[in-house]
């Protein structure tokens, strides 16, 4: 059956469909010897289709994965810095699988890996508004205008933010915990949020994505997700 060239090579685990397009766009995909171009139709089961003039032919079995993220960790599966990326906790996984979206390299927590590219688009997708979920300490004693601002929405350099939920957890002399929740994915949000309500981030974790939580996964450690898992954040963003 034929279906568009990102939504197969998305299925092979290659690559989530954005990032899919984006070696389309470098000319990095062939379909029977022709370039191929975003939006192309082929089919997987008679077509040859090529990635850097490799045949691509072997369907690996769906893998997901959550791993807590140290902070100073890269999610990436290569670095040009010489840092270390998620790759360096990955060598236990047989198959090649990628980031589901990223966290900071200062940041830590939850992050989702996998080699399912449909999987990955309906979390990142701004259309699903997967909620996602972070502990972040402040610099100061965060008042009840920035709290309220959060809430309602902050006006970036990209746009206006959707509304978050923000909650106190404590408070010591000189800085505040609180727990934010985004519904959307833009880069360094919750970082550039607070910095814009005067509260600068000192540290960010991240705790859930929809209906996952961390748990008690220690920083480093990595696990298949359940089936049930699974089954939940599939039907949270269908």
């Amino acid at each position: 059956m034929e279906q568009r060239i990102q939504k197969i090579l998305a299925q092979m685990g290659i690559a989530s469909r954005r990032k899919a397009e984006e070696l389309i766009i470098d000319g990095r995909v062939t379909v029977n010897g022709k370039r191929a171009i975003v939006g192309m139709k082929a089919d997987p089961e008679r077509d040859h289709i090529k990635l850097d003039g490799k045949l691509l032919t072997r369907v690996e079995p769906k893998i997901y994965l959550m791993f807590n993220k140290p902070a100073g960790v890269v999610t990436s599966l290569s670095d040009p810095e010489g840092r270390p990326t998620i790759k360096d906790f990955l060598k236990g996984v047989k198959y090649r699988v990628f980031p589901v979206g990223r966290l900071d390299y200062d940041s830590e927590g939850l992050l989702l890996i996998t080699n399912d590219g449909d999987f990955a688009y309906s979390i990142l997708h701004p259309s699903k508004k997967m909620p996602k979920t972070y502990v972040v300490k402040v610099k100061g004693i965060i008042g009840d205008d920035a709290i309220m601002k959060l809430r309602r929405g902050v006006k970036l350099k990209d746009g206006m933010t959707a509304p978050a939920k923000v909650r106190r957890i404590r408070a010591s002399e000189s800085n505040s915990w609180i727990e934010v929740t985004i519904y959307e994915g833009r880069k360094r949000q919750v970082r550039r949020m607070l910095e814009e309500v005067g509260y600068p981030v000192i540290k960010l974790r991240r705790i859930a994505i929809g209906s996952l939580k961390m748990g008690d996964l220690k920083p480093g450690e990595i696990k298949h997700l359940t089936n049930e898992e699974i089954k939940k954040l599939k039907e949270l963003a269908p």
